[in-house]
This record gives C-alpha cells, structure tokens and sequence, in this order.
C-alpha cells in the first residue's frame, strides 16, 4: 500500500497506529458521518492537558485507521483507551459494528470477509481460502507498517498457515 489517504502524508513512519474493521462498508451517508464524528473525536484528543495530532482514513472503505506520532515514544494508555472507546462507540452510534479480532480473521477473497476462527479448517478444506488468500493484520504497530504494506500478508505466512499446515 505505497500511497495512503492524505491525512496521513504528513505523519512520520514511526506515527502509532489503531486499526478497527468494520463488517461492512458504511454507506456514503453514514460514511459521511462517520468522518464528521472522527474528526471531532480527534479535534477533542486530550489528556492531563496534552492534546494529541492524530489523523484517520478508512482503508479499504472498512478499516477505520488512526495515527498519531507523539504515542509511539511516549505512550498513554488512558489517552489510547479513551480514544478508543469514543471511536467505538461512534461506531457503534452510526449502526455499524466491528469485526472482532479475537473470534474472526478478516481476509481479503474477492472483497474483505470476516471468517470465524472456528471456521478457518473447514474454508481451507473447501477451498474458500488458500494459502495465497490475503489476510489483513489487524495489529499493525505503526504508521510505516502500513505505508509498507504489510496490512496483508498471504494465508501460508501467517499463524494460519502454520497451525493448519498450509504451504
């Protein structure tokens, strides 16, 4: 992913990064909304009287990201939670709901899908996901990870492919 949404240009590689999936592609309305709400969201990122510059995109018209640089060096969970929380819930306020890391594995097979964790064998004995089957790393760390492209990386290089014996 060499070129990002312009939010981004002006943040470093080292910016941390948050990325939250979403089950579906907002509309364009609530799309719209969902910008207004995360720019306010952002505009209002404070903590203990420090305000934080970060920025957002959609990715892949349903992969929320959120940069900011200062928090890679001199991180704040509370400022991070609280962030967070807002963003969900804003989420959560527009109808839209989250892929959840922990029980789904978002992959890119003919559009972004979230396949339930207890549904990777059989899709992979059925031949729904193959080893070459793009799987998006929800736990990006920064900024460069993403302008690097490692949002995706084939099935048989991840933990799948390894638990399941893929090559």
């Amino acid at each position: 992913m060499s070129h990002l949404p312009g939010p981004f240009q002006p943040l470093p590689d080292s910016a941390r990064l948050w990325l939250v999936a979403l089950d579906a592609a907002p509309s364009a309305d609530t799309r719209a909304r969902l910008e207004e709400g995360m720019e306010a969201i952002l505009a209002q990122w404070r903590h203990k009287g420090h305000a934080y510059q970060g920025a957002f995109a959609l990715v892949k018209d349903r992969i929320l990201a959120v940069a900011e640089p200062e928090l890679a060096s001199a991180p704040s969970g509370c400022a991070i939670d609280a962030m967070l929380r807002k963003v969900r819930r804003l989420v959560g306020d527009l109808g839209l709901a989250e892929v959840d890391p922990a029980a789904s594995v978002l992959v890119d097979a003919g559009g972004l899908r979230a396949v339930p964790k207890g549904d990777l064998e059989a899709r992979l004995q059925d031949g729904t996901l193959g080893p070459d089957t793009p799987v998006v790393d929800l736990s990006l760390y920064s900024l460069g990870d993403l302008r690097t492209g490692r949002l995706e990386t084939p099935l048989a290089r991840t933990w799948i492919g390894r638990k399941f014996k893929v090559a």
